[in-house]
């Protein structure tokens, strides 16, 4: 496999990843969990997701076609708290991973140095790939910690829970043994 090909292979991994520490964060919530916020300043998960799903569908829409920041696409309305229910919320957070993962399935290696648009400003796909992939992290930690925040002792770990480093370590070690 050569290069271009190995690093699709590896960010479809890695937003399948990122995606995964979501889903599994908003699974643990209830209707009214998804809409908290510390304060008014702040945003909730469901603005959160539904900004980033407003971004996805515009950045990976027609992405050799059109800009990535589409004449379609309300930035603005993206924060407000206007989804009335979590079924609504994860219709909303699908639609945004859709877009992305369709358009990243299409992608070939010699796509990866093409250019495109996002904001008039001219990015090559891998740039604009790891553009994303910053982002989408990003909201995702503060997806996590507001479900942390949420729910206190009740949290189900996304990842080695405290305490068990060692035991994780040795689990690995042993699975991966020649």
């Amino acid at each position: 496999m050569d290069l271009g090909n190995e690093y699709l292979c590896v960010v479809r991994e890695r937003f399948k990843e990122v995606k995964k520490l979501g889903d599994r964060t908003m699974s643990q919530l209830s209707e009214n969990d998804i809409h908290w916020k510390p304060n008014e300043a702040s945003n909730s998960i469901a603005i959160i997701a539904k900004h980033l799903s407003g971004n996805m569908v515009s950045r990976w829409s027609d992405i050799f076609i059109s800009d990535g920041e589409k004449p379609n696409r309300n930035r603005e309305q993206e924060f407000e708290d206007d989804i009335s229910s979590k079924q609504e919320l994860l219709i909303v957070w699908e639609k945004g991973w859709s877009s992305l993962f369709k358009t990243l399935h299409e992608l070939e290696e010699q796509d990866l140095l093409n250019s495109i648009y996002i904001r008039g400003e001219r990015h090559t796909v891998l740039e604009a790939i790891e553009r994303q992939v910053a982002h989408y992290a990003y909201h995702i930690g503060q997806i996590v910690y507001i479900g942390k925040q949420i729910r206190a002792a009740d949290w189900e770990s996304l990842s080695i829970p405290k305490g068990k480093s060692e035991e994780y370590l040795q689990q690995m070690l042993k699975r991966h043994q020649p």
